[in-house]
């Protein structure tokens, strides 16, 4: 299957997680079949911080599930220190599992409702160790403590007894006891209070840096995205449409999808004129029957009749900047001029 390219990956060995050509797709009734994520590459580099944003029903919870085989792709690579998970044996990638960890969406429904907290921060230390209570105890209380939540007045109450933002941070103690080195944040304040986004992303930060954590953000809202991602990748219906770093997406944003969010994103104040020269249209497509060519060109004002019959390569536009699309808001990248090449007389 034809994919967006791999202009943008960065070279090899460069990157901690690598993904290549990875496709997702699900039977469905009557004989039919969801692409839910249709070819991507991306990459990213030890201690960075990757968005994957995009609509919903675009793939990125697909993605990042997919890349700790919860399930198997259907085909491509997910390469993690240089070694292919979607080619380990079942036992082999459940070890692997400890060193990248998961942060779901839903904090409340993603925590047992019959066990107390301590008991559910414990549990990955009781398959993987130590299996000694008492230090246990104290890496559950370490934490805990990490995430601004008093192991004391925690550890015997269970889940519904806490706030939703309480819960996420909850689960991002669950997720860090086995000192992973990859954490995968899947919409992980799309449902908690605006205040409270505010220091779920600051926790988030600090304990990037105390843990030397590699972070996959994944998330719907851009301006989240810009204030925790070093780079970011946009999605639309299963491919990715354009990478750059997070400022330069935000301020020349060459994909007109990529443009359409941005200026969705509404402006906290009554007095700033609506932009309504935004002329996209259409609905999203269904991911079991995607346009041919670029799949966007059914709600791009741009498309042409090369955009339905080619699909469109990734290509540089900017230092670090990428985007898979026949007619770019900004100018394409000239390559350098090749150095002379002197001969004798």
């Amino acid at each position: 299957m034809a994919g967006s390219g791999k202009a943008h990956l960065r070279p090899e060995g460069d990157a901690l997680v690598s993904v290549e050509d990875l496709v997702v797709e699900y039977p469905v009734a009557g004989g039919n079949t969801v692409k839910a994520v249709s070819g991507i590459s991306f990459d990213i580099k030890r201690g960075e911080t990757l968005g994957l944003v995009g609509e919903s029903g675009c793939g990125k919870s697909t993605t990042g599930r997919a890349l700790i085989q919860l399930p198997s792709p259907t085909s491509g690579a997910v390469h993690y220190n240089l070694v292919d998970l979607t080619k380990l044996s079942a036992e082999a990638m459940r070890r692997r599992r400890t060193d990248l960890q998961m942060i779901f969406q839903d904090p409340i429904s993603s925590l047992n409702p019959r066990r107390e907290v301590g008991e559910i921060v414990a549990e990955p230390l009781n398959v993987w160790g130590p299996k000694n209570k008492a230090k246990q105890k104290a890496l559950v209380d370490e934490m805990l403590n990490a995430v601004g939540i008093d192991p004391d007045v925690a550890r015997n109450k269970r889940p519904h007894e806490f706030s939703g933002g309480q819960c996420q941070r909850i689960s991002i103690a669950r997720s860090l006891v086995l000192e992973p080195e990859v954490l995968i944040c899947d919409e992980p304040v799309s449902a908690l209070d605006v205040s409270v986004q505010a220091q779920i992303l600051n926790l988030l930060e600090d304990l990037k840096k105390k843990y030397n954590l590699t972070l996959i953000f994944i998330a719907h809202d851009l301006a989240v995205v810009k204030n925790i991602s070093d780079r970011v990748a946009v999605m639309y219906l299963g491919k990715i449409c354009e990478v750059a770093g997070s400022d330069e997406l935000y301020e020349n944003p060459a994909h007109p999808y990529t443009q359409l969010l941005l200026v969705s994103s509404p402006e906290p104040d009554p007095t700033v004129v609506l932009d309504r020269s935004d002329t996209s249209s259409g609905e999203l497509p269904s991911p079991i029957n995607p346009p041919s060519g670029c799949r966007f060109r059914t709600r791009c004002p741009l498309a042409d009749d090369i955009c339905s019959s080619q699909e469109p390569q990734m290509q540089e536009v900017g230092q670090d900047h990428f985007v898979a699309c026949h007619h770019p808001l900004i100018k394409v990248a000239e390559a350098p001029a090749a150095d002379p090449v002197w001969t004798e007389a």
